[in-house]
């Protein structure tokens, strides 16, 4: 979503919908501090579940590479209409409050005890820093791929490019489905 937003729309489209991954990434942080996670992690069927489902997704993700990769949409730089800040930052938001990988994360981070016994101080930290670490590494792809080199870059290799993301979403599946065996 950020690459085809950041390619097609610009720059400012796509911090936007950075603004609404982080906080996503904020809002499951907090769910995974108030237990929602353990409660998960601890109901095995639960976790089969969210593990069937996320291997599905990478699927989909997978087979919609590989559409591209055969069938590439025609590119057209900054061409999209112009639409409000705020649809760009719900579709960053949904997009990541429902991505089975950053559910996934956020249960492997409850399961450690990332902030156990911290206090406050630490559970601050722990929330805060998610938040700008998200915003941070998700603004810079936001950035990067809306620079002209890049995009023009991208709209050569797309075939390429929409092929390995294939290929890397496709084994992302098959490690997340085949877990623990």
């Amino acid at each position: 979503m950020l690459i085809g937003i950041a390619t097609s729309e610009g720059r400012a489209p796509a911090m936007f919908a950075t603004l609404g991954i982080a906080f996503a990434s904020l809002t499951l942080n907090i769910l995974t501090l108030l237990g929602v996670g353990l409660i998960l992690s601890k109901m095995a069927w639960g976790m089969t579940a969210l593990r069937i489902i996320g291997a599905a997704y990478l699927l989909w993700l997978a087979y919609g590479a590989f559409k591209k990769a055969i069938h590439p949409p025609v590119f057209q730089m900054v061409s999209a209409p112009d639409q409000p800040a705020w649809k760009h930052f719900l579709m960053g938001y949904l997009l990541q409050v429902t991505n089975p990988k950053a559910i996934a994360f956020w249960l492997a981070i409850a399961s450690i005890g990332a902030t156990d016994g911290g206090g406050f101080g630490v559970i601050a930290l722990f929330i805060t820093g998610a938040f700008i670490i998200s915003f941070t590494c998700h603004g810079a792809w936001a950035i990067a791929l809306s620079a002209s080199p890049i995009r023009m870059a991208y709209a050569k290799a797309r075939r390429f490019i929409e092929a390995g993301l294939g290929m890397f979403f496709a084994f992302a599946a098959y490690k997340v489905i085949t877990l623990d065996r």
